[in-house]
């Protein structure tokens, strides 16, 4: 019993501590483009939803990165976004104020050309 009392107090405190050790939040959205939709046409759409989302609150250091896969078995995505942010901190602020802000209306602008509707949240953690 004592074991597992230690094990799930090692386990909570984990899960409290690890924004502490993360280097970055990272969303990733996989992503299909319309057959009519060049790449560059992409980076266009993207550099403009981040040029929006910097005027959100909590979005002042937000990144923004394209994968567009070359040798690699990726399924119905034709590419995949990655949007990081510094910290938790930042990213919960960006998320609070994202929804119903003008900004975020450029979504909804390019959604013939670009569907990203599958998206996961990770920790990212740099190894050194």
């Amino acid at each position: 019993m004592k074991k597992l009392i230690l094990l799930m107090f090692f386990a909570v405190l984990m899960v409290v501590t690890a924004p502490a050790w993360s280097d970055s939040v990272r969303q990733v959205l996989k992503c299909e483009q319309s057959e009519n939709t060049s790449d560059s046409k992409v980076e266009a759409i993207a550099k403009e939803w981040l040029k929006a989302a910097k005027n959100i609150k909590g979005a002042e250091n937000l990144e923004l990165n394209l994968n567009f896969p070359v040798a690699a078995a990726a399924g119905e995505v034709d590419f995949v976004m990655v949007v990081l942010s510094p910290s938790f901190t930042e990213w919960g602020a960006f998320m609070d104020n994202y929804h119903g802000a003008e900004d975020a209306k450029v979504d909804d602008k390019d959604e013939d050309d670009v569907d990203c509707g599958d998206a996961s949240l990770w920790e990212s953690v740099k190894v050194k």
